[in-house]
């Protein structure tokens, strides 16, 4: 597989959930190198020089103050990764690895770091060879960097540390040494360059912002379905009602969900005489609630791309000032403000989905399906506890929700004394987005049914083409049976996206 070419400043959030999803290598522009040999330079010279440099010739955190001898460079930076290395908790998923690789070769790739051309070259050998570093998913605070998950990753680069390599978990230095690589032995603030970046937080609010939008995609279908299983009103998808309000969001939304409805026969049915003057908020407000999560969304995806392709440690070399400046680009507050708002969005998709998922279960407001959407209510249950599962998943993601920034507390003797939490702010992303998507599932079954109750009158061509791809996986329930393992498909057809593919729906394309 050819590698994607990382170029700081204008790399895509499509190229870097190509590595994510597709595992593809990447290396840097070749056109950073001049910059970033300069900049180790500067770094070099200052290290041999007398004026402190933090983390160059100086201890760290609150051991700043403390000089360090010359000859004790390639240990100062050494003990570094090696004392931070503290990271608990179960290793991060393998591809969330890569993708914080990727992101650090962008980080270094601005210039100012001050590491040599040989890192960049060892991170490229082991995402080119599938060296994958073991980082535990706890210990950062998202301030002075994601610390410790990247002393974890940069243990690896010296020999040290755990990797994953051909299935199996081998120390660092095996693991490079099968692949055909060798370890560095870090410069003047090499060590710090490694550890002290945003790159943990940033991988995971990444994936968290890839999977809601695609969460968001498969709302407005699933929903276009569930309006169909209820016979609800296609009249609030008007444009002139979103024209007049304005939001981005909402007029695409109404707009795919119009596109998705056009010639649904159960629409056509009930356009006249119906007794209903107007369908629950469910329904009716779905364009603006999926459609404010959308602008939000792309509001996230603006600040992480920008923080993607940003410089994030310390201190930075500043060429045209002629400078080594110590300041705070390690503090990931708009990482951490980007994640609890992709929170909010991801639990409004489910709070909404999930109402309309009791809605088609409700004999009295479902327009006439059967009470739990089964034949034979009573002697079955049907879909009755799938309901009760995706309130449950409803609720754990509406406590999820809650903001991670706000939770600042002082670390390293004060001297750290406000930090953003980005690192679990943006990790919980992964827990909440499984869950929409098994509310979305559920819903789609919920929705299949319903309109599967409605024959011989169908629904609109592409949603019969969604029904049919789930009846490629889940029969439909004529009675009752274990479901587990359906619910569980159902779900891994949403993540998948394969209610989506083959449909022209919003992207996260203009947030530039």
């Amino acid at each position: 597989m050819t590698p994607l070419t990382l170029t700081p400043g204008s790399t895509s959030l499509r190229t870097l959930e190509a590595i994510y999803r597709d595992g593809s290598a990447a290396r840097l522009s070749p056109s950073c190198r001049d910059a970033m040999e300069n900049a180790a330079a500067r770094i070099a010279a200052a290290a041999a020089g007398t004026t402190a440099v933090y983390g160059v010739n100086t201890g760290f955190g609150k051991l700043a103050n403390v000089k360090i001898a010359t000859a004790d460079t390639a240990t100062l930076q050494r003990n570094l990764i090696l004392s931070h290395a503290c990271g608990v908790g179960a290793p991060i998923p393998r591809a969330v690895v890569r993708l914080m690789m990727a992101l650090k070769l962008l980080s270094f790739g601005r210039g100012a770091s001050g590491v040599r051309w040989p890192l960049v070259e060892l991170l490229e050998g082991m995402l080119a060879r599938n060296v994958t570093p073991v980082v535990p998913e706890q210990g950062s605070v998202g301030a002075s960097g994601d610390l410790a998950p990247l002393a974890h990753m940069t243990a690896v680069m010296i020999g040290a540390g755990e990797a994953e390599y051909g299935g199996e978990t081998l120390s660092g230095a095996e693991a490079l040494s099968r692949a055909g690589l060798a370890p560095v032995v870090l410069g003047a603030k090499e060590g710090l360059a490694c550890i002290n970046g945003t790159q943990f937080s940033t991988a995971f609010a990444l994936v968290g912002l890839f999977g809601a939008w695609r969460a968001a995609q498969n709302s407005l279908v699933i929903s276009a379905v569930s309006t169909d299983a209820i016979m609800g009103s296609t009249a609030p998808l008007q444009p002139e009602i979103h024209a007049l309000r304005g939001h981005r969001g909402q007029i695409e939304a109404a707009s795919v969900m119009r596109a998705l409805l056009i010639g649904s026969a159960i629409r056509e049915s009930h356009r006249e005489d119906d007794s209903r003057v107007q369908d629950p908020y469910c329904i009716r407000c779905q364009p603006q609630v999926i459609g404010a999560a959308m602008d939000i969304l792309r509001h996230a995806a603006r600040t992480l791309e920008i923080e993607a392709n940003a410089a994030t440690d310390n201190p930075l070399v500043l060429p045209q000032a002629d400078l080594i400046v110590s300041g705070g680009n390690f503090h990931a507050e708009p990482v951490g403000i980007a994640a609890d708002i992709i929170a909010l969005a991801v639990a409004e998709i489910g709070s909404i989905a999930q109402r309309r998922i009791a809605l088609m279960v409700d004999p009295v407001l479902s327009y006439d399906l059967p009470p739990f959407l089964t034949p034979d209510p009573g002697l079955n249950s049907g879909l009755m506890i799938a309901e009760v599962t995706s309130a449950a998943l409803m609720s754990e993601n509406k406590h999820l929700a809650n903001p991670c920034v706000t939770d600042s507390t002082p670390t390293s003797a004060n001297q750290e004394d406000h930090v953003s939490m980005s690192a679990h702010g943006a990790r919980r992303l992964g827990r909440m987005v499984e869950n929409l998507d098994h509310i979305l599932g559920i819903e789609l079954l919920c929705a299949a049914a319903g309109v599967e109750y409605r024959a011989p009158v169908e629904t609109s061509d592409p949603l019969q083409r969604v029904i049919a791809r789930l009846r490629a996986a889940i029969p439909p329930l004529a009675e009752d049976r274990y479901m587990a393992a359906e619910l569980a498909t159902a779900k891994e057809l949403v993540s998948a996206g394969a209610f989506i593919e083959g449909l022209r729906l919003p992207g996260l394309e203009g947030v530039r």
